[in-house]
């Protein structure tokens, strides 16, 4: 890590479609951006995402290039990549023979991560930490299982394929959104149980942190007011500068979760979220599926800057190697795997 994250603050935005416009060469010349996400209405093709990522390192490599492929129902790039399997089927397999459900849990991390870099794309938000609770639609099956030594060991095996390909792991949503049935992507959860259950989803993360594996966390938009009943995991400097950074003693990126949800609301305006997400510890400012919240996040990246708070991110570090070719023999021998898996 080349920097002190302690005071470093940047944004990740997105794009509106599938190449940039004149309006987005704009955007993206602004030094408050430190990174961007795709999505779905991004991608049509392989070949058109490797064009439109090219297009994007040409104007500003420095910039980390994000996407949501855990597998299962949250998988942005389809057409043309492996279908992968939401990542609580690998429990199942674990509870059967757990020596074959850790190899394929490396096997699919690898091939996520071949497959998503081999087009230009950095880094996925994955893995996906919390436990589930059977509570959560949101979470369900994007979790790898029910407890917390299995959430761990599939997890970190996972991570271990996606090392192989040469990306970086970032682990959500701390300390674990897997226990309030509300999406927080439409509304403020509040996750009332006491601090002995919380420390119970705080241990995946504490082992893989402890385990030098994850490069990135990412907050919950989740009050747990066992810890601080005013503000979100994500705004609170309880759970990122008291918890996160000085008891887990965690040195990556926090990554905020997209500010334009719900849950963020709780914290104002735009330039308000940012101003709280970043004075609570969040490094990287992530604002989507609206250009003008974006700006405003950006003006107020930039306010927090000149006024000497903060420091510049650079997130140029995660990009990993330049390139990726995807070993094709494995990824065949992996597809015949789950297409067997699928007939189960």
């Amino acid at each position: 890590m080349p920097q002190s994250l302690t005071h470093a603050v940047g944004v990740i935005a997105d794009l509106a479609g599938l190449q940039l416009s004149p309006e987005d060469h704009e955007f993206l010349r602004q030094p408050e951006l430190s990174g961007l996400i795709f999505f779905a209405r991004n991608y049509q093709s392989p070949q058109q995402l490797q064009e439109l990522t090219a297009a994007i390192r040409e104007l500003r490599p420095d910039l980390l290039l994000c996407a949501d492929q855990e597998g299962g129902r949250v998988q942005r790039f389809r057409t043309g990549f492996t279908r992968l399997p939401p990542m609580l089927t690998l429990e199942q397999i674990y509870h059967r023979n757990p020596p074959e459900a850790l190899e394929l849990a490396q096997e699919l991390g690898w091939l996520m991560a071949a497959e998503v870099r081999a087009c230009g794309v950095h880094l996925s938000f994955a893995p996906v930490l919390d436990i589930e609770r059977d509570v959560s639609q949101v979470i369900g099956d994007r979790a790898f299982g029910h407890d917390a030594a299995t959430v761990t060991r599939l997890a970190g095996a996972f991570i271990a394929g996606m090392q192989q390909a040469g990306m970086a792991a970032v682990g959500k949503h701390f300390p674990g959104h897997g226990a309030v049935a509300a999406d927080s992507h439409l509304a403020l959860p509040v996750d009332e149980r006491p601090w002995p259950q919380l420390q119970t989803d705080i241990a995946p993360f504490a082992a893989l942190i402890q385990s030098g594996l994850l490069a990135g966390i990412m907050p919950a938009h989740v009050v747990y007011p066992a810890v601080d009943a005013q503000y979100t995991a994500g705004f609170s400097a309880l759970w990122l500068q008291e918890i996160l950074r000085r008891q887990l003693q965690f040195e990556g990126v926090i990554f905020s979760d997209d500010l334009s949800m719900a849950g963020a609301a709780s914290a104002g305006d735009y330039a308000g979220r940012a101003q709280a997400a970043a004075a609570a510890g969040a490094n990287a400012l992530l604002v989507c599926n609206d250009r003008v919240a974006a700006q405003q996040v950006i003006d107020a990246a930039r306010g927090l800057r000149a006024a000497g708070e903060f420091t510049a991110l650079s997130l140029a570090y995660l990009q990993g190697p330049a390139t990726t070719v995807v070993d094709a023999a494995r990824q065949q021998q992996i597809r015949q795997r789950l297409a067997a898996l699928w007939q189960e």
